[in-house]
């Protein structure tokens, strides 16, 4: 298959895990479905590292830890905007990760002053774009009593930003991906425990909770396999371009599936975050050298 093709599937799979997300929420918290997502993954990344012969040792724990703290909060404030908010509305403002990565070298261009040429202004005019985008989005939600979950979701958003640039670096140092995987679903499986003791225990199982939640499970993992290869095989700049189809399924499914609103204001928003996320990732591909693919938070 493709390169744009495994990134067209991963994005709709992305997007069925979400559908699956929002139905679990009405049965279990955030912190459960983390969990048992994160139990599926570990089993999945402990077969793989096992099948290619790679040792779960590293030599740089310590990166690995900043990269599992950063992308476990961001997947678990992402599950939890997705609980409480329009399915393509949370899944906009997770994907303003690459705006924020272009917000966070703009803030490096600053700080070292004569020793760079000065921020990109482009870079600046992404960046207004795609929070122009955020408050058209957040704007209509705040008139539902939705402004929490907002938030949170566009936190989810930077966390994911931070994780991306992590990955970036464990990749440089050598860090084969299904280790960064394997350690990012084992801080899951213990933060989705303790957020799970602390909201009252876990919940009961009916046969409806335990297929959604291996739905998101095995979607999350082979979507993220997907978009691993399409990263690997396909130019960077078009394949992510391709993933922000991501969001145009998740509204659609939202719009078919829970009746989530459709308005102008949103759809606008959607549209700048999708052009800024878009342009930044190429004004991004001029200026950093080995700049990696995103992976899943």
């Amino acid at each position: 298959m493709s390169a744009p093709w495994l990134m067209l599937g991963a994005s709709l799979l992305f997007a069925v895990m979400g559908v699956c997300v929002k139905f679990a929420s009405a049965d279990y918290s955030a912190g459960e479905i983390v969990l048992y997502r994160s139990v599926l993954g570990l089993l999945f990344m402990a077969a793989a590292l096992r099948l290619q012969r790679i040792t779960w040792r590293t030599r740089v724990p310590g990166m690995h830890l900043g990269r599992c703290v950063g992308g476990t909060t961001a997947l678990c404030l992402w599950f939890y905007a997705i609980g409480g908010l329009p399915l393509g509305t949370a899944m906009t403002l997770n994907y303003m990760s690459s705006v924020w990565i272009a917000l966070f070298l703009l803030g490096g261009a600053v700080l070292l002053g004569p020793a760079r040429s000065g921020p990109d202004y482009r870079l600046v005019l992404a960046v207004m774009a795609g929070f122009a985008g955020v408050a058209l989005i957040l704007r209509p939600t705040i008139e539902q009593d939705q402004l929490w979950h907002g938030l949170m979701g566009l936190l989810s958003g930077v966390l994911s930003a931070t994780a991306y640039l992590q990955v970036t670096a464990l990749g440089r140092v050598g860090e084969p991906g299904e280790r960064v995987v394997f350690y990012f679903s084992l801080s899951g499986i213990v933060a989705g425990a303790v957020l799970t003791a602390f909201m009252g225990g876990p919940h009961g199982h009916s046969p409806r909770g335990v297929a959604l939640l291996l739905t998101i499970g095995v979607t999350a993992t082979v979507a993220q396999w997907m978009m691993t290869r399409a990263y690997a095989t396909g130019a960077t700049l078009g394949i992510a371009a391709l993933q922000y189809m991501g969001i145009v399924f998740g509204f659609a499914f939202g719009v078919w599936l829970f009746h989530d609103p459709v308005t102008p204001m949103a759809l606008t928003g959607m549209a700048l975050i999708i052009g800024a996320g878009v342009g930044a990732s190429f004004l991004r591909s001029h200026t950093v050298k080995g700049d990696a693919g995103p992976t899943e938070t």
